[in-house]
């Protein structure tokens, strides 16, 4: 039989209705104060606080945790200046690997921030605890911590909590009208897409004095794969994220790339991450998903998503646009004013207080961020990987143990240097030296 995209949304739609049936709601009162805790003061994190206090204003921020007491304080101060009557967290300031749970027992509502190597620890004990959560993506660096997302968002399924994603497209109002038209069949069935994120360098954090090795990786955590999970997932997840949406949020079943490092050589602070990766991504019907991202600085960029139909195409970001086949023009979009990282909060609280259908995205939050952990394998080993593999793989890259007193896995050599992944050498890895 022919598997044509609807025939995934048709899947996709009764797999989540399966899951939702008979779920409980927990909702808060349409005025009631909800308190808020922050989870990772980080640039995205200190965003979120501001979203979040916006988008409600009967919320109020009443507990912070950093692994970093200084990174804490400078976002509590921060955002005094924005809401200082709404910033209550006098003995509520928290540091280290595991002050999440200090902030997850003082809060209604969680915003987890913190490095994408903890976020699953985090999301697993707000579950628990029966809160609600933003999860900011991605969700987690490797298959263990995704199954350990996917269990969270089932319990809070059965507990009828919020749990919103940061994957902050599938709010965007316009991103949203174009891709409702590419899931309705407007350009009909895809047969593939180029998806690209395509941009300079980020940032490196040099080492503070005193620090043990666990603690100046998780201070410059960008640059570890254990930590990010390497920049085509914490990255390139959002672009990813509207090919899977674009699937009926059903993943592909295997992928093959190739990547390196060209520009991150020298320094040691480039940790061990790549700096360029190229995947293909393949579904049984024969759709393919060409996908190109990249972190070099004086390049050439784009941050897009292109689908080709059987009866056009589309362009997902800007503008967006569908075509037919011969090139004419059968929609062009008139953009509207579109905040998505605060209607993200707005629907969240929506959802918290009832006045909409309780909001889970655990879903495709999983398997977007799983798509990246897929392509980040195949192209650091080389080798062509089915989904079903990946998934249920235990390959990690994990410390010792999430304390200071933890070992990371890539430890650096008398030079400074950290081991850098080779594709064909299967699980050898090479240090690089110039």
């Amino acid at each position: 039989m022919t598997l044509s995209r609807r025939n995934f949304l048709k899947a996709s739609a009764l797999a989540g209705a399966a899951v939702t049936l008979g779920a409980p709601r927990v909702h808060a009162a349409e005025t009631g104060l909800l308190k808020v805790g922050l989870i990772g003061c980080g640039g995205r994190g200190r965003g979120a606080a501001v979203n979040t206090l916006n988008a409600d204003p009967n919320t109020k921020l009443v507990a912070v945790a950093d692994a970093f007491m200084e990174r804490a304080k400078g976002a509590v101060e921060g955002l005094k200046t924005q809401f200082e009557d709404r910033i209550d967290v006098d003995g509520r300031i928290f540091e280290g690997l595991d002050a999440y749970k200090s902030v997850v027992d003082a809060s209604d509502v969680v915003l987890l921030c913190e490095a994408p190597g903890f976020r699953y620890r985090s999301l697993a004990y707000a579950v628990d605890q029966k809160k609600h959560v933003f999860c900011e993506k991605p969700v987690a660096t490797d298959a263990l911590g995704i199954r350990s997302v996917m269990e969270s968002a089932a319990k809070a399924k059965e507990n009828g909590t919020t749990l919103v994603s940061g994957l902050c497209w599938r709010y965007d109002l316009n991103v949203k009208d174009v891709m409702q038209r590419v899931c309705d069949g407007a350009i009909g069935d895809i047969t593939s897409a180029r998806l690209t994120y395509l941009t300079s360098k980020l940032w490196t954090r040099p080492r503070a004095e005193g620090d043990t090795e666990m603690k100046a990786q998780v201070r410059n955590w960008y640059n570890y794969a254990w930590l990010s999970g390497d920049f085509n997932i914490e990255q390139h997840v959002h672009t990813l994220d509207k090919g899977l949406w674009a699937m009926g949020d059903v993943p592909p079943v295997s992928c093959y790339g190739l990547g390196g490092r060209m520009q991150r050589t020298e320094q040691p602070e480039y940790g061990d991450i790549f700096d360029s990766m190229a995947c293909v991504y393949e579904y049984p019907n024969g759709t393919t998903f060409y996908s190109y991202c990249r972190q070099q600085d004086n390049c050439w960029g784009e941050n897009q998503a292109y689908f080709a139909g059987t009866k056009g195409f589309a362009s997902i970001l800007g503008r967006g646009r569908i075509t037919d086949l011969d090139g004419k023009v059968i929609y062009e979009q008139e953009r509207v004013d579109s905040d998505m990282y605060t209607l993200e909060h707005i629907e969240m609280y929506k959802s918290i207080r009832g006045k909409i259908d309780t909001i889970n995205n655990g879903d495709y939050m999983a398997k977007a961020t799983m798509m990246g952990v897929m392509g980040r394998e195949a192209c650091y080993t080389g080798t062509k990987i089915k989904w079903d593999d990946a998934i249920n793989s235990d390959k990690s890259y994990r410390p010792s143990s999430y304390d200071w007193d933890g070992v990371p896995w890539n430890m650096p050599d008398e030079n400074g240097r950290f081991k850098i992944q080779v594709p064909g050498l299967g699980q050898v890895y090479h240090t690089v030296t110039r």
